[in-house]
Protein backbone atom coordinates (compact mmCIF):
# COMPACT_ATOMS: atom_id res chain seq x y z
CA UNK A 1 0.00 0.00 0.00
CA UNK A 2 2.84 2.31 0.90
CA UNK A 3 4.41 1.57 -2.51
CA UNK A 4 1.22 2.59 -4.41
CA UNK A 5 0.97 5.81 -2.33
CA UNK A 6 4.48 6.85 -3.33
CA UNK A 7 3.73 6.22 -7.03
CA UNK A 8 0.50 8.21 -6.80
CA UNK A 9 2.29 11.07 -5.01
CA UNK A 10 5.03 11.14 -7.68
CA UNK A 11 2.45 11.34 -10.48
CA UNK A 12 0.81 14.32 -8.73
CA UNK A 13 4.17 16.12 -8.55
CA UNK A 14 4.87 15.46 -12.23
CA UNK A 15 1.41 16.77 -13.17
CA UNK A 16 1.89 19.93 -11.10
CA UNK A 17 5.34 20.47 -12.57
CA UNK A 18 3.93 20.14 -16.09
CA UNK A 19 1.18 22.65 -15.29
CA UNK A 20 3.74 25.03 -13.84
CA UNK A 21 5.90 24.69 -16.95
CA UNK A 22 2.95 25.45 -19.27
CA UNK A 23 2.03 28.51 -17.18
CA UNK A 24 5.53 29.93 -17.63
CA UNK A 25 5.05 29.78 -21.40
CA UNK A 26 1.61 31.35 -21.43
CA UNK A 27 -1.75 30.00 -22.51
CA UNK A 28 -2.25 27.28 -25.11
CA UNK A 29 -2.99 28.09 -28.73
CA UNK A 30 -6.43 27.35 -30.17
CA UNK A 31 -5.28 23.93 -31.39
CA UNK A 32 -4.18 22.99 -27.91
CA UNK A 33 -0.42 23.27 -28.47
CA UNK A 34 1.44 25.38 -25.94
CA UNK A 35 2.80 28.74 -26.97
CA UNK A 36 6.55 28.72 -27.40
CA UNK A 37 7.09 32.34 -26.34
CA UNK A 38 8.18 32.82 -22.76
CA UNK A 39 6.44 35.49 -20.78
CA UNK A 40 8.60 38.57 -20.49
CA UNK A 41 8.35 41.77 -18.54
CA UNK A 42 6.27 44.43 -20.30
CA UNK A 43 8.55 47.27 -21.32
CA UNK A 44 7.91 50.76 -22.72
CA UNK A 45 10.78 52.42 -24.55
CA UNK A 46 11.03 56.08 -25.51
CA UNK A 47 12.32 56.96 -28.99
CA UNK A 48 13.15 60.68 -29.41
CA UNK A 49 13.29 62.37 -32.81
CA UNK A 50 13.24 65.97 -34.07
CA UNK A 51 11.11 65.08 -37.10
CA UNK A 52 7.51 65.92 -37.95
CA UNK A 53 4.17 64.13 -37.79
CA UNK A 54 4.86 62.37 -41.11
CA UNK A 55 8.06 60.88 -39.69
CA UNK A 56 6.20 59.75 -36.58
CA UNK A 57 3.50 58.10 -38.70
CA UNK A 58 6.15 56.29 -40.74
CA UNK A 59 7.77 54.95 -37.56
CA UNK A 60 4.40 53.90 -36.07
CA UNK A 61 3.78 51.80 -39.19
CA UNK A 62 7.32 50.39 -39.20
CA UNK A 63 7.16 49.45 -35.51
CA UNK A 64 4.29 47.04 -36.14
CA UNK A 65 6.93 44.61 -37.40
CA UNK A 66 8.98 45.15 -34.23
CA UNK A 67 5.95 44.46 -32.05
CA UNK A 68 5.33 41.17 -33.88
CA UNK A 69 8.81 40.02 -32.82
CA UNK A 70 8.72 41.68 -29.38
CA UNK A 71 5.13 41.63 -28.13
CA UNK A 72 6.18 42.67 -24.63
CA UNK A 73 7.75 45.96 -25.84
CA UNK A 74 5.94 49.16 -26.73
CA UNK A 75 7.63 52.29 -28.08
CA UNK A 76 6.63 55.87 -27.31
CA UNK A 77 7.77 58.33 -30.00
CA UNK A 78 8.79 61.69 -28.56
CA UNK A 79 8.90 64.64 -31.01
CA UNK A 80 11.28 67.44 -29.98
CA UNK A 81 11.92 70.53 -32.18
CA UNK A 82 15.41 70.44 -33.66
CA UNK A 83 16.53 73.82 -32.20
CA UNK A 84 15.80 72.49 -28.70
CA UNK A 85 16.97 68.91 -29.20
CA UNK A 86 20.63 69.01 -28.18
CA UNK A 87 20.04 71.18 -25.12
CA UNK A 88 17.11 69.03 -23.99
CA UNK A 89 19.19 65.84 -24.29
CA UNK A 90 21.88 67.47 -22.15
CA UNK A 91 19.31 68.42 -19.51
CA UNK A 92 17.80 64.92 -19.54
CA UNK A 93 21.26 63.40 -19.23
CA UNK A 94 21.97 65.51 -16.14
CA UNK A 95 18.76 64.17 -14.56
CA UNK A 96 19.33 60.54 -15.66
CA UNK A 97 16.16 60.80 -17.73
CA UNK A 98 17.46 60.25 -21.24
CA UNK A 99 15.23 58.43 -23.74
CA UNK A 100 16.15 54.83 -24.50
CA UNK A 101 16.79 55.43 -28.21
CA UNK A 102 17.01 58.62 -30.24
CA UNK A 103 18.19 60.49 -33.30
CA UNK A 104 21.56 62.26 -33.11
CA UNK A 105 22.89 64.66 -35.74
CA UNK A 106 26.55 64.90 -36.69
CA UNK A 107 26.91 68.22 -34.86
CA UNK A 108 25.86 66.57 -31.57
CA UNK A 109 28.23 63.60 -31.70
CA UNK A 110 31.27 65.31 -30.17
CA UNK A 111 29.42 66.57 -27.10
CA UNK A 112 27.48 63.34 -26.53
CA UNK A 113 30.65 61.28 -26.91
CA UNK A 114 32.48 63.51 -24.45
CA UNK A 115 29.55 63.15 -22.01
CA UNK A 116 29.72 59.35 -22.42
CA UNK A 117 25.98 58.94 -22.95
CA UNK A 118 26.03 56.77 -26.10
CA UNK A 119 25.93 52.98 -25.70
CA UNK A 120 28.52 50.77 -27.38
CA UNK A 121 26.80 48.63 -30.02
CA UNK A 122 29.92 47.00 -31.47
CA UNK A 123 28.36 43.56 -30.94
CA UNK A 124 25.97 44.22 -33.85
CA UNK A 125 28.82 43.38 -36.24
CA UNK A 126 28.79 39.78 -34.96
CA UNK A 127 25.18 39.28 -36.06
CA UNK A 128 25.27 37.88 -39.60
CA UNK A 129 21.56 38.56 -40.04
CA UNK A 130 22.13 42.27 -39.38
CA UNK A 131 24.66 42.45 -42.25
CA UNK A 132 26.83 45.34 -41.07
CA UNK A 133 28.80 45.09 -44.34
CA UNK A 134 25.78 46.49 -46.19
CA UNK A 135 26.48 49.95 -44.69
CA UNK A 136 28.55 52.23 -46.92
CA UNK A 137 31.85 52.30 -44.97
CA UNK A 138 32.32 56.09 -44.99
CA UNK A 139 28.93 56.55 -43.32
CA UNK A 140 30.08 54.64 -40.22
CA UNK A 141 33.20 56.71 -39.53
CA UNK A 142 31.34 59.41 -37.56
CA UNK A 143 30.00 56.78 -35.16
CA UNK A 144 33.30 55.05 -34.34
CA UNK A 145 35.16 56.23 -31.26
CA UNK A 146 37.98 54.55 -29.30
CA UNK A 147 37.26 51.20 -30.93
CA UNK A 148 33.55 51.38 -30.14
CA UNK A 149 30.55 51.77 -32.43
CA UNK A 150 28.20 54.35 -30.86
CA UNK A 151 25.39 54.67 -33.40
CA UNK A 152 24.19 53.81 -36.89
CA UNK A 153 23.35 56.29 -39.66
CA UNK A 154 19.85 56.44 -41.11
CA UNK A 155 20.35 59.55 -43.23
CA UNK A 156 23.42 60.49 -45.27
CA UNK A 157 22.31 63.12 -47.78
CA UNK A 158 24.46 65.45 -49.86
CA UNK A 159 23.11 68.98 -50.24
CA UNK A 160 21.32 69.23 -53.60
CA UNK A 161 19.71 71.97 -55.69
CA UNK A 162 15.97 71.91 -56.36
CA UNK A 163 15.05 74.01 -59.38
CA UNK A 164 11.87 75.32 -60.98
CA UNK A 165 11.99 73.73 -64.44
CA UNK A 166 9.06 75.84 -65.64
CA UNK A 167 10.90 79.11 -64.86
CA UNK A 168 13.94 77.90 -66.81
CA UNK A 169 11.77 76.97 -69.82
CA UNK A 170 9.97 80.31 -69.81
CA UNK A 171 13.31 82.19 -69.58
CA UNK A 172 14.81 80.11 -72.39
CA UNK A 173 17.71 78.98 -70.19
CA UNK A 174 19.56 75.69 -70.02
CA UNK A 175 18.76 73.92 -66.77
CA UNK A 176 21.36 73.11 -64.08
CA UNK A 177 21.00 69.45 -65.06
CA UNK A 178 21.79 70.19 -68.70
CA UNK A 179 24.76 72.35 -67.72
CA UNK A 180 26.03 69.73 -65.24
CA UNK A 181 25.80 67.04 -67.93
CA UNK A 182 28.12 69.24 -70.06
CA UNK A 183 30.38 69.86 -67.04
CA UNK A 184 29.56 73.58 -67.25
CA UNK A 185 27.58 73.98 -64.02
CA UNK A 186 29.81 76.44 -62.13
CA UNK A 187 29.22 79.03 -59.40
CA UNK A 188 29.70 81.74 -62.03
CA UNK A 189 26.93 80.16 -64.13
CA UNK A 190 24.80 79.96 -60.98
CA UNK A 191 25.08 83.74 -60.48
CA UNK A 192 24.35 84.52 -64.13
CA UNK A 193 21.34 82.21 -64.25
CA UNK A 194 20.02 83.67 -60.99
CA UNK A 195 20.09 87.17 -62.47
CA UNK A 196 18.33 85.98 -65.62
CA UNK A 197 15.52 84.36 -63.59
CA UNK A 198 14.89 87.44 -61.42
CA UNK A 199 12.28 89.97 -62.48
CA UNK A 200 9.22 91.92 -61.37
CA UNK A 201 8.55 94.17 -58.42
CA UNK A 202 6.97 93.93 -55.00
CA UNK A 203 4.91 90.82 -54.36
CA UNK A 204 5.22 89.83 -58.03
CA UNK A 205 9.02 89.67 -57.99
CA UNK A 206 10.68 86.35 -58.75
CA UNK A 207 14.16 85.47 -57.49
CA UNK A 208 16.76 83.24 -59.05
CA UNK A 209 18.02 81.62 -55.85
CA UNK A 210 17.64 80.95 -52.18
CA UNK A 211 20.59 79.30 -50.38
CA UNK A 212 19.03 79.25 -46.90
CA UNK A 213 16.20 77.02 -45.70
CA UNK A 214 16.23 78.82 -42.36
CA UNK A 215 18.09 82.10 -42.17
CA UNK A 216 20.38 80.69 -39.47
CA UNK A 217 21.36 77.68 -41.59
CA UNK A 218 24.48 78.61 -43.56
CA UNK A 219 25.34 75.03 -44.63
CA UNK A 220 25.50 75.79 -48.38
CA UNK A 221 28.06 78.61 -48.09
CA UNK A 222 31.11 76.45 -47.20
CA UNK A 223 30.55 74.46 -50.42
CA UNK A 224 31.39 77.61 -52.38
CA UNK A 225 34.49 78.36 -50.27
CA UNK A 226 35.84 74.80 -50.39
CA UNK A 227 35.24 74.49 -54.12
CA UNK A 228 37.62 77.46 -54.56
CA UNK A 229 40.29 75.83 -52.37
CA UNK A 230 39.42 77.39 -48.99
CA UNK A 231 38.09 75.96 -45.73
CA UNK A 232 36.19 77.10 -42.66
CA UNK A 233 38.63 75.53 -40.17
CA UNK A 234 42.03 73.92 -40.21
CA UNK A 235 41.98 70.12 -40.34
CA UNK A 236 42.72 69.84 -36.61
CA UNK A 237 39.92 72.33 -35.75
CA UNK A 238 42.37 74.61 -33.93
CA UNK A 239 42.11 77.55 -36.35
CA UNK A 240 39.21 79.41 -37.97
CA UNK A 241 40.21 79.89 -41.63
CA UNK A 242 37.03 81.20 -43.26
CA UNK A 243 38.59 84.70 -43.24
CA UNK A 244 40.73 83.63 -46.20
CA UNK A 245 40.45 85.16 -49.70
CA UNK A 246 38.24 82.20 -50.68
CA UNK A 247 35.92 82.88 -47.72
CA UNK A 248 35.71 86.57 -48.60
CA UNK A 249 34.82 85.56 -52.17
CA UNK A 250 31.89 83.49 -50.81
CA UNK A 251 30.52 86.32 -48.68
CA UNK A 252 30.97 88.79 -51.54
CA UNK A 253 28.95 86.51 -53.86
CA UNK A 254 26.10 86.38 -51.37
CA UNK A 255 26.29 90.14 -50.75
CA UNK A 256 26.23 90.82 -54.50
CA UNK A 257 23.28 88.51 -55.18
CA UNK A 258 21.21 89.86 -52.28
CA UNK A 259 21.85 93.59 -52.48
CA UNK A 260 23.24 94.44 -55.95
CA UNK A 261 21.67 91.96 -58.38
CA UNK A 262 18.67 91.28 -56.14
CA UNK A 263 18.73 87.75 -57.54
CA UNK A 264 18.64 86.06 -54.11
CA UNK A 265 15.65 86.18 -51.77
CA UNK A 266 16.29 89.06 -49.30
CA UNK A 267 17.29 88.00 -45.78
CA UNK A 268 14.38 87.38 -43.47
CA UNK A 269 11.81 87.17 -46.29
CA UNK A 270 9.61 84.08 -46.23
CA UNK A 271 9.41 83.52 -49.97
CA UNK A 272 9.38 79.74 -50.24
CA UNK A 273 10.54 77.71 -53.23
CA UNK A 274 7.30 75.73 -53.39
CA UNK A 275 5.40 79.01 -53.96
CA UNK A 276 6.84 79.16 -57.50
CA UNK A 277 8.75 82.46 -57.19
CA UNK A 278 12.24 81.04 -56.53
CA UNK A 279 14.23 79.49 -59.36
CA UNK A 280 16.79 77.44 -57.38
CA UNK A 281 16.82 76.30 -53.78
CA UNK A 282 19.54 74.37 -51.94
CA UNK A 283 18.31 71.81 -49.44
CA UNK A 284 18.76 68.27 -48.24
CA UNK A 285 16.92 65.21 -49.58
CA UNK A 286 14.51 65.42 -46.64
CA UNK A 287 12.93 68.43 -48.42
CA UNK A 288 11.80 65.97 -51.12
CA UNK A 289 8.60 65.25 -49.15
CA UNK A 290 7.63 68.92 -49.68
CA UNK A 291 8.73 68.93 -53.31
CA UNK A 292 6.65 65.84 -54.12
CA UNK A 293 3.54 67.86 -53.25
CA UNK A 294 4.30 70.60 -55.82
CA UNK A 295 1.81 70.57 -58.69
CA UNK A 296 1.87 74.21 -59.87
CA UNK A 297 5.14 73.94 -61.81
CA UNK A 298 7.62 71.37 -63.13
CA UNK A 299 10.68 70.83 -60.96
CA UNK A 300 13.82 68.72 -60.87
CA UNK A 301 17.04 68.35 -58.88
CA UNK A 302 20.69 68.98 -59.79
CA UNK A 303 24.06 68.93 -58.02
CA UNK A 304 25.39 72.12 -56.46
CA UNK A 305 27.60 74.20 -58.80
CA UNK A 306 31.32 73.51 -58.87
CA UNK A 307 34.40 75.72 -58.46
CA UNK A 308 38.01 75.36 -59.64
CA UNK A 309 38.59 72.62 -57.04
CA UNK A 310 35.46 70.68 -57.93
CA UNK A 311 32.01 70.20 -56.45
CA UNK A 312 31.81 69.94 -52.64
CA UNK A 313 28.30 69.59 -51.18
CA UNK A 314 27.68 69.27 -47.47
CA UNK A 315 27.21 65.64 -46.49
CA UNK A 316 24.72 65.78 -43.67
CA UNK A 317 24.39 62.80 -41.42
CA UNK A 318 22.06 61.68 -38.72
CA UNK A 319 22.09 58.42 -36.82
CA UNK A 320 20.15 56.45 -34.28
CA UNK A 321 21.72 55.67 -30.91
CA UNK A 322 20.88 53.83 -27.72
CA UNK A 323 21.44 56.16 -24.78
CA UNK A 324 23.26 55.07 -21.64
CA UNK A 325 21.51 54.88 -18.28
CA UNK A 326 18.14 53.51 -19.35
CA UNK A 327 16.25 50.85 -17.40
CA UNK A 328 16.07 48.49 -20.39
CA UNK A 329 19.41 48.60 -22.22
CA UNK A 330 19.04 45.25 -23.99
CA UNK A 331 15.55 46.05 -25.28
CA UNK A 332 16.81 49.48 -26.39
CA UNK A 333 19.56 47.84 -28.44
CA UNK A 334 17.03 45.45 -29.99
CA UNK A 335 14.94 48.44 -31.05
CA UNK A 336 18.00 50.21 -32.48
CA UNK A 337 18.98 47.05 -34.37
CA UNK A 338 15.48 46.79 -35.85
CA UNK A 339 15.40 50.46 -36.92
CA UNK A 340 18.82 50.11 -38.59
CA UNK A 341 18.01 46.78 -40.26
CA UNK A 342 17.43 46.65 -44.01
CA UNK A 343 13.67 46.69 -43.36
CA UNK A 344 14.02 49.72 -41.08
CA UNK A 345 16.30 51.69 -43.39
CA UNK A 346 14.07 50.89 -46.37
CA UNK A 347 11.04 52.34 -44.57
CA UNK A 348 12.97 55.48 -43.56
CA UNK A 349 14.27 55.98 -47.13
CA UNK A 350 10.93 57.58 -48.02
CA UNK A 351 12.37 60.66 -46.27
CA UNK A 352 16.11 60.07 -45.96
CA UNK A 353 19.04 59.00 -48.14
CA UNK A 354 19.87 55.48 -46.90
CA UNK A 355 23.27 54.42 -45.60
CA UNK A 356 22.71 50.79 -46.63
CA UNK A 357 23.99 50.19 -50.15
CA UNK A 358 21.28 47.62 -50.92
CA UNK A 359 18.57 50.20 -50.14
CA UNK A 360 20.31 53.14 -51.85
CA UNK A 361 20.40 51.22 -55.13
CA UNK A 362 16.95 49.68 -54.80
CA UNK A 363 13.98 50.41 -57.08
CA UNK A 364 11.88 51.03 -53.96
CA UNK A 365 14.08 54.02 -53.05
CA UNK A 366 14.37 55.45 -56.57
CA UNK A 367 10.77 54.93 -57.70
CA UNK A 368 8.90 56.64 -54.86
CA UNK A 369 5.85 58.40 -56.41
CA UNK A 370 6.58 61.98 -57.64
CA UNK A 371 10.33 61.51 -57.25
CA UNK A 372 12.68 62.96 -59.89
CA UNK A 373 13.95 60.55 -62.53
CA UNK A 374 16.56 57.88 -61.74
CA UNK A 375 19.03 59.85 -63.89
CA UNK A 376 18.50 63.05 -61.88
CA UNK A 377 18.86 61.25 -58.54
CA UNK A 378 22.03 59.56 -59.77
CA UNK A 379 23.57 62.86 -61.00
CA UNK A 380 22.48 65.14 -58.15
CA UNK A 381 22.89 62.83 -55.21
CA UNK A 382 24.40 59.37 -55.56
CA UNK A 383 27.33 60.57 -57.70
CA UNK A 384 28.13 63.28 -55.11
CA UNK A 385 28.27 61.12 -51.98
CA UNK A 386 32.03 60.61 -52.20
CA UNK A 387 32.88 64.27 -52.89
CA UNK A 388 31.27 66.22 -50.08
CA UNK A 389 32.42 67.76 -46.82
CA UNK A 390 31.09 66.89 -43.39
CA UNK A 391 30.11 69.32 -40.67
CA UNK A 392 33.01 70.31 -38.39
CA UNK A 393 33.09 68.39 -35.10
CA UNK A 394 33.86 70.25 -31.90
CA UNK A 395 32.54 69.86 -28.37
CA UNK A 396 31.75 73.62 -28.29
CA UNK A 397 30.18 73.63 -31.76
CA UNK A 398 26.99 75.28 -30.51
CA UNK A 399 28.97 78.34 -29.31
CA UNK A 400 31.06 78.42 -32.49
CA UNK A 401 27.97 78.18 -34.68
CA UNK A 402 26.39 81.02 -32.73
CA UNK A 403 29.36 83.30 -33.49
CA UNK A 404 29.19 82.42 -37.22
CA UNK A 405 25.47 83.24 -37.29
CA UNK A 406 26.19 86.59 -35.61
CA UNK A 407 28.63 87.39 -38.41
CA UNK A 408 26.21 86.38 -41.16
CA UNK A 409 23.53 88.53 -39.52
CA UNK A 410 25.91 91.50 -39.90
CA UNK A 411 26.16 90.68 -43.62
CA UNK A 412 22.37 90.51 -43.87
CA UNK A 413 22.14 93.91 -42.14
CA UNK A 414 24.95 95.33 -44.34
CA UNK A 415 26.74 96.50 -41.18
CA UNK A 416 30.26 95.75 -42.45
CA UNK A 417 32.06 94.53 -45.57
CA UNK A 418 32.51 90.76 -46.01
CA UNK A 419 36.25 91.00 -45.24
CA UNK A 420 35.69 92.92 -41.97
CA UNK A 421 32.91 90.54 -40.90
CA UNK A 422 35.10 87.47 -41.42
CA UNK A 423 38.03 89.11 -39.67
CA UNK A 424 35.85 89.77 -36.61
CA UNK A 425 34.50 86.20 -36.74
CA UNK A 426 38.04 84.89 -36.52
CA UNK A 427 38.73 87.00 -33.42
CA UNK A 428 35.50 85.85 -31.72
CA UNK A 429 35.85 82.15 -32.54
CA UNK A 430 39.60 81.76 -31.92
CA UNK A 431 39.25 81.52 -28.09
CA UNK A 432 36.62 78.77 -28.48
CA UNK A 433 39.00 76.56 -30.44
CA UNK A 434 41.64 76.37 -27.72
Amino acid sequence: MKKYSLIFFSLILIFLAACSSDDSKGESKDDGTPKSVDKKENVELTFSIWGNDQHAEMYEELLKGFYDENPNIKVKIDLIPFPDYQQKMSVLAAGNELPDVGWVSEAMVSQFTKNDILSDISEFSKDDNFDMNDFIPSTLELWKHDGKLLGLPFSTPPMILYYNKTMFKEAGLETPTELAMKDEWTWEQFEEVSKALSSGEGTNRTYGARLFREWTNFATLPSHTISYGGAIFSDDMKEFTWDSSEGVKTFEMLNRMMFEDKSHVPPGENIEYEGGKVGMYSAMYSYMTNAREITDFEWDIAPLPKGPEGRVPLLGQAGIVAFEGGKHPEEAKELLKFLASKVGIQAQSVFFVPARKSVLESDEFINIPNNPSRESIQLAMIDQMNHGYTYPLHEDWTKIESEIIKGIDKLFAQMETPAVILEQMEKDIKPLLK
